[in-house]
This record gives structure tokens, sequence and C-alpha cells, in this order.
């Protein structure tokens, strides 16, 4: 049951980014039917830019993905039911994660929420090019999660702390 609750977990995230991916795609895309000037070619670089480095890289890549595939194989290794049922929000450390971790969690997911909100109210081509650098991060997300996800199943040494109560002496 545990390596059904860890696929579950990680199928559901990647869904979650996949989901949010379909939805802006066309949203980003319906820019480009606008006459560009060059300041809105450099915004959209830009945008591109800083979303593939800071959400990308930084978010998913260095801490959302390895977190997201510990946790997974936690689950894996320690199954319980409600942890399976709830996998994807279990791997993206809504509960049974530190404080600190779940704090984090939701903090981060309120901060998106915000922005979604802001980013909605922005007229076109300008909310479309905040959507393209999105949707850049998410599909480098996506990857990533994939790529985390399949080494926390087959590397014997993968280094990365599911954050869960009492782990913390562990991984320090």
């Amino acid at each position: 049951m545990g390596t059904c609750g860890a696929f579950w977990g990680i199928t559901g995230v990647l869904m979650l980014l996949g989901s949010a991916v379909y939805r802006l795609t066309p949203l980003a895309l319906e820019a480009f039917s606008y006459d560009l000037l060059w300041y809105h070619w450099v915004s959209l670089s830009l945008s591109l830019f800083l979303m593939a480095y800071a959400e990308g890289y930084r978010g998913f890549q260095q801490r959302f993905s390895p977190r997201v595939a510990a946790r997974a194989r936690y689950l894996a290794e320690h199954p319980r039911a409600l942890h399976i049922l709830l996998g994807p929000l279990f791997c993206m450390g809504y509960f049974y994660a530190t404080r600190r971790r779940k704090v984090t969690s939701f903090s981060v997911t309120a901060a998106i929420v915000l922005l979604i909100l802001l980013v909605h109210f922005m007229p076109q081509p300008w909310r479309g090019i905040v959507d393209a650098g999105v949707v850049c991060g998410l599909i480098w997300g996506i990857v990533t999660v994939l790529f985390f996800g399949i080494s926390a199943f087959t590397s014997e040494d993968f280094a990365f702390s599911p954050e869960v109560p009492g782990e913390e002496e562990v991984w320090g």
C-alpha cells in the first residue's frame, strides 16, 4: 500500500502542476495575438528568465521537488491510511511535517493564491507575459518532480529530508 500511496502522492502533485500549465498556457499564448512592442519582448524575456530561475531552479529543483520525492519515499516506507489517501497533500508537506515545513507550505500557498489574484487583474499582453514565465517555471517543476521522484526510488543514497516529525535530528 505504501508504494501505491507514494505513486498517488507524486502523480497528484504532477496532476496539480499539469493542470496549472494547461490552464495558463492559453492565457500566455493570447499575449501573442497583440502587437508586442520592444518593451513587451524585453519583459517577456525577463519573465521567462526570472521565473525559470526563481520558480523553476530555486523553487522546484532545489526545494520543492526533492522534498516531494523524499516524502513520497517516506510514505512508501511508512504507510498510514490517511497519509496514503491524502498522498499529494502529504507529499507537499501540508500535514505530518515539521512545524517549519507546515508553516512554509501554507505560507507559500497563500502567497501563490495572492499572486494569482493580482495577476488576474492585469490586462493583456502583460498577463500573458507573466503567465508565460509561470508556465516555464511550472514545466521545469514537472520535469524535476519526475526526476527526483524516480531518483528517490532508484537510488539507495537519496539524501533529502522528508521533514517529518522526529526526523529533524537525523537530517540536521
